[in-house]
C-alpha cells in the first residue's frame, strides 16, 4: 500500500512491514478536503486507476492525461507562468469510500486528482499544489515502476 502523509508530506510505499519506498511530496496549498472545487488533497482510501505515460521522457507535458508533445524547460515555465505542470508520469487515484471520497461532490477521480511530476525546481515537503500530490520527476519515475492500477493508496493527515 502506498501512504500519504499530508501532515508530513511524504509518501510511503509498503509491502507488508518491508518499507519498498520513500519520498517528500507536495499536497494541496488549501489542506486536506474531499469537495469538488475546493482545491484541496483528498483524504481517504484510495486505488491508483491509471499509470498514465510509460515510455515518456522524463519533463514530458501532459493536458487532459494526454502527452502534448512538449518537455518542460525553465523556458516554457517563464513562457506559460499560469501553467500548472503535469509532468513525466500519472498515477490517477480514485476514492473507494461512498460519501467520502467516491461520487457526488467527492468524487477523486471526477476531481482529476493524481500523483503526478513537476518541474525540479518546485519545492517539496510543503503544500503547494492544487489538490493533486506533486513529486520530483526522479521520485516519480521509481514510484511508477513499483506500482500498478489497483495498487491502494491511503491519504491521511
Amino acid at each position: 500500500m502506498l501512504t500519504i502523509s499530508i501532515t508530513e508530506q511524504r509518501c510511503y510505499l509498503l509491502d507488508g512491514d518491508d518499507l519498498k519506498f520513500e519520498a517528500d511530496v507536495s499536497t494541496a496549498l488549501n489542506g486536506a478536503g474531499e469537495q469538488k472545487d475546493s482545491g484541496c488533497t483528498p483524504r481517504g482510501l484510495h486505488t491508483i486507476r491509471a499509470c498514465i505515460g510509460a515510455n515518456q521522457a522524463e519533463n514530458t507535458v501532459f493536458v487532459g492525461r494526454r502527452a502534448t508533445g512538449e518537455i518542460y524547460t525553465p523556458e516554457l515555465g517563464v513562457q506559460f507562468p499560469e501553467r500548472d505542470w503535469i509532468l513525466t508520469r500519472i498515477l490517477w487515484l480514485s476514492g473507494l469510500e461512498l460519501g467520502k471520497n467516491r461520487l457526488a461532490n467527492v468524487d477523486t477521480m471526477q476531481r482529476y486528482i493524481y500523483i503526478h511530476g513537476c518541474p525540479e525546481h518546485f519545492p517539496m515537503g510543503k503544500p503547494l499544489s492544487h489538490g493533486c500530490i506533486r513529486m520530483h520527476n526522479k521520485d516519480l519515475l521509481t514510484l511508477f515502476d513499483l506500482v500498478v492500477p489497483g495498487t491502494k493508496v491511503m491519504i491521511h493527515e
